[in-house]
């Protein structure tokens, strides 16, 4: 009696093995680069004192900033991915490169375009200086954030029948400190957010809750 054969595939996952080498290159090279301010940039969640030297508006721009972005983007990409594939929504695969590909754009494309709207917003209202600096301080803790879940990113993506726990314990913790940089900013610019006060909550609801609260209603009502 023949044994019939069935061929056996197998996910390629040298892409994602490429990305994240590079990922902890360019972190690797930041650090070594900017010794000093990478190991205050480190000590961001126990202390304020890397926001407090680096809050020149001017460091938006610089190459610290930037090559951590893209590390940013390629953490965040990899996280949501793995999120959609562990939670099985559209039945995503955590070794879809295309996938990876249209989550990394979208990501990239929203936050810039939500940067360049809050430019033209803070120039209506007057307040181009204090939003550069409530921009320069949200940068700085989402890379803060993307870094620390860049080596858990690598870990659950190697790995399979992860709980759906993991990624949900992960996305409070990151509310968590997305919320105390918001408090941080807040006591930081306190001065200029109550001389303004109006126009920061107009600030915060048009620009910080609705787009998350728009992007949230799209992807419930694609996975739908």
């Amino acid at each position: 009696m023949i044994e019939q054969l069935h061929p056996r595939l197998l996910e390629n996952k040298d892409w994602a093995t490429i990305l994240f080498v590079v990922a902890f290159a360019l972190v690797a090279i930041t650090k070594s680069s900017y010794e000093s301010r990478f190991s205050e940039f480190s000590k961001l969640i126990f202390s304020d004192k890397y926001s407090k030297i680096y809050r020149d508006t001017s460091q938006l721009k610089s190459s610290f900033t930037i090559g951590l972005f893209m590390v940013q983007i390629i953490s965040y990409a990899f996280f949501i991915q793995l999120t959609m594939s562990i939670f099985e929504f559209n039945n995503a695969s955590k070794t879809d490169w295309v996938l990876f590909i249209q989550i990394a754009n979208v990501l990239l494309y929203f936050i810039l375009a939500k940067y360049l709207i809050e430019k033209i917003v803070a120039n209506s209202f007057n307040i181009d200086e204090f939003v550069e600096l409530f921009n320069l301080q949200k940068v700085t803790y989402r890379t803060y954030i993307g870094i620390l879940i860049l080596p858990i990113n690598a870990i659950l993506f190697y790995y399979d029948n992860i709980p759906k726990s993991v990624p949900l314990v992960i996305i409070g913790v990151s509310l968590c400190l997305s919320l105390y940089s918001y408090f941080i900013s807040i006591k930081t610019y306190q001065n200029a957010i109550f001389s303004k006060l109006f126009y920061f909550i107009l600030y915060l609801c048009a620009l910080e809750i609705a787009p998350y609260y728009f992007m949230y209603y799209w992807i419930t009502k694609v996975g739908a």
